[in-house]
This record gives C-alpha cells, sequence and structure tokens, in this order.
C-alpha cells in the first residue's frame, strides 16, 4: 500500500488503530480483501474513494496532506511500508496508521529511550534528567519524549546539545507548538540534525487533553524502556509507565527523597517492580536481550579501553551490573574459555571489571 492508501484507511469510519492492526496482521490482498473484512460504513467509504475519489470526502486529507508535504523540506508521511518506518511500533496492539513527520528521519535509526517526568521539576530532577539524556546520546541513544514542560523538555533539550538525536511525540499536528514555551525547542527539533517531530494527528489539529494519554503509547512504544526521573502519585508520567509495562519494554525510575513529593511516583513503581537506576550502566544492563536485533556494539560501552586488542569491546559490552556467568560470555562472545579468563582478569587488573557471586560485572570507572 502507498502513501495516500494507509491515509485513507486511517481515516476510514468505525475503525481505530487496534482494528486496523488486526486487519494488518490478516494480510489482506488490497483492495478486495480489505473491502470485504471491513464494517458495512467503512466499506462504503473506501470504495467510494477507490472508485470515484473526487467525490469522496476522504480525497481531501489526502490532497491537504499531498499540499502540507510540499510546502517545506524534511516533511514526511511515515506508514508500514515506508522505508523508516519503526519496526517497533508493530508489537504494539493498537499502533499508529501514519505519522506525520517533520525533521531528520536518522533519529530513528538508533536505539531509543523515553525521558518522562513531571512538568515541575525539582533543580535535582532537571539536573538528573539532563544528564540522563546527555549521557545516553553521547552513547548513540535517541531520547523520545513529548516536548512538554519539565522533564521532557530538559532531557530533549540536553540531547540535542550534546550533539545526539531527540523525537517529540505530540499530541497536535506537527504545525502546532504546544505548549507555547517551547518554542525554540520545536524549532530545534524541526530543523537540527537528528530533531524530529511526530503525531498520528493531521496538521493543523490542536491540542486536546484525550489526545496526550494515546500519544503516550507511542512514546514508549517506540523506546526500548522508560525512565521516569520524577513523577508524583497521580502524574501522568506513570500512565506512560504503565503503557511501557503493558508493551513489553523496560521501566526504570530514579529514586528520590521520601519527604520529596515530586519524588512519590517513582518511590511507588520502584515498589511495584521498576528498575531502581543509579546511572545510564544500570539501564543498560536490563536491556541486553535486545542488543542482536536494536543494540548497535558501539553504542553498548563507549568508554571501552582503546586497544588493538578486538577482546574489551567484546567483553565489556557483554557485562553490566548484574553478574554475568563466564559460560554466558562465552556463548555471547565466541571468545574461547581460556582467552576469556585471561582477558578477565587482565581487566580486573585494570580496574574494568569485578568477580562476584553468580559471575562478572562491569564496574563504572570515574
Amino acid at each position: 500500500m502507498d502513501a495516500r492508501e494507509w491515509l485513507v484507511v486511517n481515516a476510514l469510519p468505525n475503525i481505530g488503530p487496534h482494528r486496523i492492526a488486526q486487519l494488518v496482521a490478516q494480510e489482506l490482498h488490497w483492495p478486495q480483501g480489505w473491502l470485504m473484512a471491513l464494517p458495512s460504513s467503512a466499506a462504503a467509504a473506501l470504495r467510494l474513494w477507490l472508485e470515484h475519489p473526487a467525490r469522496s470526502p476522504l480525497q481531501r486529507l489526502v490532497a491537504d496532506t499531498q499540499a502540507w508535504l510540499q510546502g517545506g523540506p524534511n516533511r514526511h508521511l511515515l506508514h508500514r511500508d515506508h522505508p523508516a518506518w519503526p519496526a517497533l511500533l508493530n508489537q504494539l496492539p493498537d499502533p499508529p496508521a501514519v505519522l506525520w513527520a517533520q525533521g531528520d528521519l536518522c533519529a530513528l535509526e538508533g536505539p531509543r529511550m523515553s525521558i518522562v517526568g513531571t512538568r515541575r521539576p525539582t533543580s535535582e530532577g532537571s539536573g538528573n534528567a539532563h544528564a540522563f539524556a546527555q549521557e545516553l546520546a553521547r552513547r548513540g541513544w535517541c531520547i523520545v519524549s513529548g516536548m512538554a514542560l519539565g522533564v521532557d523538555g530538559v532531557a530533549q533539550h540536553a540531547a540535542l546539545t550534546a550533539g545526539g538525536s531527540s523525537i517529540a511525540v505530540l499530541g497536535c499536528g506537527v504545525d502546532i507548538i504546544y505548549p507555547a514555551r517551547h518554542r525554540d525547542l520545536y524549532e530545534q527539533l524541526s530543523t537540527a540534525a537528528g530533531g524530529l517531530l511526530l503525531s498520528e494527528h493531521p496538521p493543523g489539529t490542536v491540542a486536546r487533553p484525550a489526545f496526550f494519554p494515546r500519544r503516550n503509547r507511542i512514546v514508549t512504544g517506540l523506546s526500548l524502556g522508560t525512565l521516569v526521573v520524577e513523577a508524583t502519585e497521580k502524574s501522568g508520567s506513570l500512565v506512560s509507565a504503565r503503557l511501557a509495562l503493558e508493551q513489553g519494554r523496560e521501566l526504570f525510575a530514579l529514586p528520590g527523597s521520601l519527604h520529596n513529593v515530586q519524588a512519590r511516583g517513582c518511590l511507588h513503581l520502584l515498589r511495584n517492580g521498576a528498575t531502581l537506576v543509579r546511572h545510564v550502566d544500570d539501564m543498560l544492563a536490563e536491556l541486553q536481550h535486545w542488543a542482536s536485533e536494536f543494540l548497535p556494539r558501539e553504542t553498548s560501552n563507549p568508554q571501552a579501553p582503546e586497544e588493538e586488542h578486538p577482546l574489551p569491546d567484546a567483553l565489556l559490552a557483554s557485562l553490566g551490573v548484574r553478574p554475568t556467568p563466564i559460560d554466558v560470555l562465552v556463548q555471547t562472545t565466541g571468545v574461547a574459555v581460556g582467552e576469556c579468563q585471561q582477558r578477565l582478569l587482565m581487566l580486573e587488573l585494570e580496574g574494568y571489571v569485578a568477580q562476584q557471586a553468580g559471575g562478572w560485572v562491569r564496574l563504572t570507572r570515574p
């Protein structure tokens, strides 16, 4: 299917993202298979557009989108058949059928982490959001968030300032600056290398409260994991946390003071199974099961010692904060047992790794 056909499917009456995903899973032949499987009202609307597009109200959306695409640089319409479509979204039960995009599509190429939190962070919360986003960006991760005030904006700005990439998923059209106070960040995401704006709503759509919970499923769905920096007990960030878990993604939370209202949401998440995070290595250690498909080796360990011998990268990239048995290291790295033991001993003497009950861990060097 081409972009126009995906646009029309997305706009059909009486079906939504969940129903579209079910139809896609059936691998229906286009358009006859879709016409047979759609509800009667949707099938009638599609048939009218196929046979008499000028008489179909759906053609207006097609024309408006084509005009928008031609109206400026770096504008795209993403769909399942687009080469830049993020495959992670296909794992959702209700992925968007199309995404209007403005900016650099290269932001979709690397591994992605969402960072969310309160709109009113403490100075410590802002500092943590900045530090984690900056470090992840330096390691080749794209920071995904919603361009909201507070933690979201701090993290996205930090990623871009560090020369990394960041994606903002909006609860309005990609041509709408919301919140208005983030005009500068919006311009950065629209024009800077590595910046990208996404929305499942057509250009011109104003922000509405009902759009933001739906937006959050895309933020977390694009990402391998979600980090909650600060959140109150009734924060919208907890909705993102729940979505991340439902989508099978990793959930991380920063601990905070018992007396900090903005930390209570994170404490609640930690009490209910979120991974406690002290530094970026804590997060990467939990994400190694994605390594073969989504984590390029060079982003896993940028601080590996610069040596000609290939073993340090392979071994260090396979280690995290949780003990890894040597037989697992041998299997994942392809290094012989003797060589592996010898290299681990050298790395231990150099202060890069340590042996603990259950295996080897990678140390965080100052």
